[in-house]
């Protein structure tokens, strides 16, 4: 009988099988990670301490330059409330920015300031925005900022329904368009949204007394301004640097049609910023982080079947594809982009198992290029996934099956290196007589055996031809195979 030694190595060595699968699967997901990560960072930006710190350090010159002109007063002025948003808006950033208005205007700021830079995003939030802006009790003050941000498509819907919409320089807004998220719209349905789009965002300026005819023309011919053309066009109401800046303008202006003075000049700043949780769900909107979570998910669930192991890449993989789905529900997904992800990964798994010299894992990469590209059924370029991204995970997925998966399924193909299948072929010696039971020994260790072919002899060698549980089915070693031609005394 085996010894309990050979037990223990069996399974010692079944879990180091498992570690290249492992390590596999945690390099590919780091590196995707990886970037996940950095366009997380990108998509929601916190305001940094020291930003904020400069800012407040520049209002608090302006308030001391203020005070040696006018005698200082007993009233405390209120906060002007600041916080800062960018990418697309969604239900997680609609939702936030509608949960900061009513924060502020239950601790009766003087204003919310939100810093805004977006390409666009969906109806659905974008209305739920405009809703709370135009109800909210105080001031609601967006800014195009910093330079170089823009406020496309649902942004500018935003601005028109603002109580104060302003820009910094080298900022711009426009191409209001709307654009399907179902595919190509017909003609007559497309003539729907686009007058139903133009007679929202009219009403917005017109209440608010800004350019109704321009905001029509962003509509229905997609035109765009600069921020001093659209100060110059009453498209918005100011036009300011910085922050400082912005509020010292607007000190004093009375909004349309709330009719609410601001008193923002040497206000205190009381800066907000979204959470973590809410940051991480803006993020994972993002179509480029919502492609890489769905092919870490489906890889994870691969390696998990393809190689033995704690369940580690399973369970990220899962994960992954959960927060995929979230991702799914928020963009306008695409049924055949994701079935061309699934035969990528499909294809890759046959080069695995049949090994056609690269061209299933070319095929493969085609098929998940393909699939990124059409993943997202919307003409909208912001809710599309990125042409870099494509080409980074399409390398980095390709490069995975054919480096480092193929050498874990050439260790699943190889003959078993432990237990007693492994004893197949083994040469030892019999420590016993064999007739037909007895002992041997292989390795250093004693084993069961029983002869096949006739009796043997102690200290004769011996091949094992097979196992039966925990037995070795043995012959004398050198004896040719029965079932040979030359055993047979045939021709060869």
């Amino acid at each position: 009988m085996a010894p309990a030694r050979g037990a223990r190595r069996f399974g010692a060595r079944s879990v180091a099988a498992a570690r290249p699968g492992r390590a596999a699967f945690l390099a590919l997901a780091s590196l995707l990670v990886t970037a996940l990560v950095a366009l997380v960072l990108l998509s929601a930006p916190a305001p940094t301490r020291a930003a904020a710190e400069t800012a407040v350090a520049q209002l608090q010159t302006t308030a001391q330059l203020q005070t040696t002109a006018q005698p200082q007063t007993a009233t405390a002025v209120a906060p002007v409330w600041v916080t800062r948003v960018k990418g697309i808006i969604d239900p997680a950033l609609s939702s936030y920015l509608v949960k900061t208005m009513e924060r502020a205007a239950n601790a009766d700021a003087a204003a919310l300031v939100i810093q805004i830079d977006t390409p666009g995003g969906l109806d659905t939030a974008m209305r739920d925005i405009i809703q709370a802006e135009v109800d909210a009790g105080i001031p609601i003050v967006f800014y195009v900022y910093p330079q170089g941000a823009r406020a496309a498509s649902a942004g500018v819907y935003i601005l028109m329904g603002a109580d104060v919409a302003a820009m910094a320089p080298q900022t711009n807004l426009g191409a209001a368009t709307p654009v399907s998220l179902g595919g190509e719209m017909d003609e007559v349905m497309n003539a729907k949204v686009t007058n139903d789009a133009a007679a929202y965002i009219k009403g917005l300026a017109t209440t608010h007394g800004r350019n109704a005819a321009w905001a029509e023309q962003a509509v229905r011919q997609s035109v765009s301004l600069t921020a001093e053309d659209a100060e110059r066009q009453n498209v918005v109401d100011f036009v300011a640097a910085d922050l400082p800046a912005l509020l010292k303008a607007i000190d004093g202006y009375v909004t349309t049609p709330k009719g609410l003075t601001l008193h923002t000049a040497g206000a205190p700043i009381n800066e907000v910023s979204m959470g973590w949780i809410q940051r991480f769900l803006h993020a994972i909107a993002n179509p480029d982080i919502a492609y890489i979570l769905m092919i870490i998910g489906i890889l994870g669930i691969i390696l998990e079947f393809t190689t033995p192991g704690l369940g580690v890449s399973g369970i990220a993989g899962v994960i992954c594809l959960l927060l995929a789905f979230y991702a799914f529900q928020v963009l306008p997904v695409s049924l055949v982009g994701i079935a061309l992800v699934v035969l990528a990964m499909i294809l890759y798994v046959a080069e695995i198992k049949i090994q056609s010299h690269g061209v299933l894992g070319i095929g493969g990469t085609a098929a998940l290029i393909a699939g990124g590209l059409l993943l997202f059924d919307t003409s909208a370029s912001f809710l599309k996934v990125s042409w870099p991204m494509l080409v980074i995970v399409a390398v980095i997925v390709l490069a995975f099956f054919m480096l480092v998966i193929r050498k874990v399924a050439r260790a699943i193909r190889r003959p078993h290196a432990t237990g007693t299948e492994s004893m197949v072929g083994a040469t030892g010696i019999a420590i016993s007589p064999l007739s037909p039971q007895g002992q041997v020994r292989l390795h250093g260790e004693i084993w069961r055996a029983r002869a096949e072919g006739g009796d043997l002899l102690r200290d004769q060698p011996i091949e094992v031809l097979r196992t039966e549980g925990l037995t070795l089915i043995v012959r004398r070693h050198g004896e040719p195979d029965a079932d040979a031609p030359g055993a047979r005394g045939e021709k060869t």
